[in-house]
């Protein structure tokens, strides 16, 4: 395990960038939504220091989601990259970052996706690294495709990407989803669409990077997160994880 942190300031984020618990268009938060007001828990110890998962657990396989299996996987190879930076726009150092992603189909390897789009056995669709001293992730990945999800009549989700972050504490864990630049799906969404501010909504797409791109390999996209603040992107509530 790695050394405990220093404690971690409690999460700000200005009103109207993060999704409300209750978005109507979202069929699954009018029963997820808290129907009381929240209670604020104390903030213990364990809660404003770590330990994270030592970086002893995480190997650079994991974060190549085309090399984990005997062959590749079909689909468009992609890099995904960028930086994790607190509020005050310093890197978060030594921080882990999971990934996990349906298929070049759009289906999950989950036993709970029905969607009858077919499986790759050499794509798990989920991967981790640990930022760098400059707060710098990248992962090697295949183009995700879109689903259909049962929301509405003909509802399919953009293709996207989730990301957690854990920040220098347990009590930092957040989560996101990162979409690509272009995507006819936006305006039928209302999980992206329940984002209140479209700038706020904007800083969920990737911007496609040519500088880091592989000639002959893969297409590259930046996705920067920032933890807190209003630079950050928005975040899920713990609930409304899709």
């Amino acid at each position: 395990m790695s050394a405990v942190r220093r404690p971690a300031a409690p999460r700000r984020t200005p009103a109207g960038i993060d999704p409300p618990y209750l978005y109507p268009d979202y069929v699954a938060t009018r029963l997820r939504s808290p129907t009381h007001p929240l209670v604020i828990l104390p903030r213990a110890l364990t809660e404003l220091t770590g330990p994270l998962l030592g970086e002893e657990r995480v190997v650079p396989r994991d974060a190549d989601l085309t090399a984990q299996h005997r062959d590749a996987p079909i689909g468009q190879r992609i890099i995904v990259h960028g930086r994790l930076r607190d509020a005050d726009g310093r890197p978060v150092r030594r921080s882990l970052i999971e990934i996990w992603q349906a298929n070049a189909a759009g289906r999950y390897a989950h036993e709970a996706d029905r969607h009858p789009a077919p499986l790759d056995p050499n794509f798990t669709g989920v991967g981790r690294c640990i930022s760098d001293d400059e707060g710098a992730y990248r992962f090697v990945t295949i183009r995700p495709g879109a689903y259909p999800w049962q929301n509405h009549a003909n509802a399919w989700r953009p293709a996207h990407i989730h990301f957690s972050m854990f920040g220098v504490s347990f009590e930092q864990r957040l989560v996101t989803q990162m979409y690509f630049p272009g995507d006819p799906l936006f305006d039928q969404d209302p999980i992206f669409n329940s984002v209140p501010d479209p700038d706020a909504r904007a800083r969920m797409i990737a911007t496609y990077d040519a500088g880091h791109t592989l000639p002959e390999f893969a297409l590259a996209f930046r996705f920067d997160l920032v933890l807190a603040g209003r630079l950050a992107p928005p975040f899920e509530r713990e609930a409304d994880d899709a």
